[in-house]
C-alpha cells in the first residue's frame, strides 16, 4: 500500500453498529463503488495515456503544491486520492481496502462510511500539501493510501473500543498490519508517509467522533 510521489516531467504549468462479533453477512455498497471508482479512472487514463506520466497525472487532478498554492487548485487534495501511479499502486492499495474497508463500512454506515472515506483523503492530503510546500518539495502525489490509513486508524479504534475484536479483525492482526506498512513505506523511496502517519491519526479521531455503541434504554415504570 504505497503513495507515490514523482517529480513533473514534460509539465507544462510553469510552476517549479458493531453489535459484537459476527459473521460477515451485509455487503459493502459504498467501499465497494470507491474501489470501482478507482480502478475506472486508471484504466481510462491508461488507455488515454499512462499513469506513470506524471503530467497527464497533474492534470486529471494529482496533488502538487504550486497549483493549489497560486492556481487555487483546492480539488486536488480530494481527486488526488482516486489517482495511481502504474498497476502495482492501484492493485495494492485496492487490495488492502477491499479487505478492511468493508469492516469500517458496516460499523459506521454507509453514510458515515462515505464522508469519513473522503475526509481521510482531504485531510492526509492537506497535511501532505501542507508539509511539501513548508519544504519546498518539487513532487507530484497521488494514491489513496492517506485514505486507507484513515480507514485503519479507524478500526484500530474501534477493536480497542470493542474489547479487541471487530467482526473477523483483532487487535493483533490491525496493530501489525500498521506498524508493518508504516515499516514498509519509511524504508522505500517515492512513499509519502506524511500522508500515510496524518492519515492514521485522522482516521483514529474521526472514529472517536462518529462512531457510538447503541446501548438499550433503561425503562422505568
Amino acid at each position: 500500500m504505497l503513495m507515490y510521489r514523482f517529480r513533473p516531467q514534460g509539465y507544462g504549468g510553469g510552476y517549479g453498529s458493531y453489535r459484537g462479533y459476527r459473521p460477515v453477512s451485509r455487503m459493502s455498497p459504498v467501499n465497494t463503488i470507491i474501489i470501482a471508482v478507482n480502478v475506472i479512472i486508471f484504466f481510462i487514463i491508461e488507455i488515454i495515456g499512462s499513469t506513470n506520466d506524471t503530467g497527464l497525472m497533474i492534470r486529471w487532478g494529482a496533488s502538487y503544491w504550486p497549483l493549489i498554492v497560486y492556481k487555487h487548485e483546492y480539488y486536488r487534495l480530494f481527486t488526488s486520492a482516486f489517482l495511481h501511479f502504474g498497476f502495482e499502486h492501484l492493485i495494492s492499495n485496492m487490495i488492502v481496502l477491499a479487505f478492511i474497508g468493508d469492516n469500517l463500512e458496516r460499523a459506521l454506515g454507509k453514510i458515515k462510511y462515505l464522508i469519513f472515506y473522503a475526509l481521510c483523503a482531504v485531510g492526509s492530503g492537506f497535511v501532505s500539501f501542507m508539509v511539501n510546500m513548508t519544504l519546498k518539495e518539487n513532487v507530484v502525489s497521488a494514491g489513496a493510501s492517506g485514505a486507507i490509513f484513515g480507514v485503519a486508524g479507524g478500526i484500530l479504534y474501534l477493536v480497542i473500543k470493542n474489547h479487541g475484536r471487530l467482526e473477523d479483525l483483532s487487535f493483533f492482526q490491525i496493530g501489525m498490519f500498521i506498524l508493518f506498512t508504516l515499516y514498509q513505506g519509511m524504508r522505500s523511496s517515492g512513499v509519502d508517509n506524511v500522508a500515510h502517519f496524518s492519515g492514521l491519526l485522522i482516521g483514529f479521531l474521526l472514529a472517536m467522533l462518529f462512531y457510538r455503541i447503541h446501548m438499550p434504554r433503561r425503562r422505568y415504570r
